[in-house]
């Protein structure tokens, strides 16, 4: 991520500025600060829009699973139609619509908690990210503001 190198960037140039003399304060190039201070700031917006496109990509994951387990319903309601003329096969297909529709029902589940876990994993990630990135700055601008 550009945030992290900008980070470093400002790191290094804390870390290499001249020391004040029996002080742990140290004289840095207020321009070159604020530039990467100005370089974060504008690279802050690509994070929040990945972190949307992820909770886009979750709903979208969602709904594909939502759609792919109606789809599995339809079609064991569809096998059931087809199979109720027949008085022994009617009873063999009710047995069989119920073993498809609990399969559907359990794949539909189990694909809607898998998805979840996914989307809630990649803005876990990402939340973590930001949440450290911003621990970084402020205490970047707390050194700062001490100096």
């Amino acid at each position: 991520m550009e945030i992290l190198s900008l980070l470093d960037a400002l790191e290094d140039a804390i870390e290499s500025a001249v020391s004040v003399p029996f002080s742990g304060k140290c004289m840095v190039d207020r321009n070159e600060i604020l530039e990467l201070i100005q370089d974060i700031r504008l690279k802050l917006p690509d994070d929040i829009k990945q972190a949307k496109w992820v909770s886009k990509e979750r709903s979208r994951i969602l709904a594909e699973a939502q759609q792919e387990a109606d789809n599995i319903v339809k079609n064991a309601e569809s096998r059931i139609a087809a199979m109720v003329n027949e008085h022994e096969i009617s009873r063999k297909a009710y047995e069989q619509a119920e073993t498809i529709l609990n399969n559907a029902k359990k794949s539909a589940r189990e694909i809607r908690l898998g998805t979840r876990e996914y989307a809630d994993s990649i803005l876990g990630r990402v939340e973590e990210m930001l949440k450290e990135m911003l621990e970084v700055i402020q205490e970047n601008r707390n050194e700062l503001k001490q100096k």
